[in-house]
């Protein structure tokens, strides 16, 4: 089965993960994804710009996953965006590589819904802080998909982790 959906993932920790090695670890071989795992195929940061944009013309959705660091992604996702969608190829005068895929985050925080609120912690929700990720794919003609935000993935207990597993996959495969 050809992949549609190309599963952009970025932890540069995943030893120490729980809930973003739990969503992976529900992956199939029968799903129609191709994970592309950041830090385990670029762990130097050096990006192979010519495989990263074959896998963005291979499949119509792009799905990026990450823990939300510092308000925004890890390092390896923001270089990758600095490298791979190139002018004139992925914006601007002929570029046209991306236009119509739809791309989506999914991210984990560590934090509660309610940390990422206007009166919270955090001043702002995730969906304000993925702006410039919505404005990239804007730029490429893309179209933006609602966010999926795990919230407090550090204190999951198992029912919690089922069900964001759940939405997971159902966000993935519409199951």
């Amino acid at each position: 089965m050809k992949s549609n959906i190309l599963l952009i993932f970025a932890h540069p920790a995943l030893e120490k993960s729980r809930a973003n090695r739990r969503l992976l670890e529900s992956l199939t071989s029968d799903d129609p994804v191709t994970l592309n795992d950041l830090y385990e195929k670029y762990p130097d940061f050096v990006i192979d710009v010519g495989r990263e944009k074959a896998l963005l013309e291979a499949n119509d959705r792009i799905v990026f996953q990450f823990p939300f660091y510092w308000y925004s992604t890890p390092a390896l996702i923001k270089e990758w965006l600095d490298l791979v969608l190139q002018y004139g190829w992925a914006y601007g005068k002929g570029g046209n590589a991306l236009h119509g895929k739809t791309v989506q985050v999914i991210t984990t925080t560590g934090g509660s819904r309610d940390a990422y609120t206007a009166e919270g912690h955090n001043k702002y929700p995730v969906v304000e802080l993925l702006r410039p990720l919505e404005q990239t794919a804007n730029l490429c003609g893309m179209v933006w998909v609602e966010p999926v935000v795990i919230y407090d993935a550090l204190n999951l207990d198992a029912d919690a982790m089922t069900k964001a597993v759940n939405r997971y996959r159902a966000c993935l495969f519409g199951s």
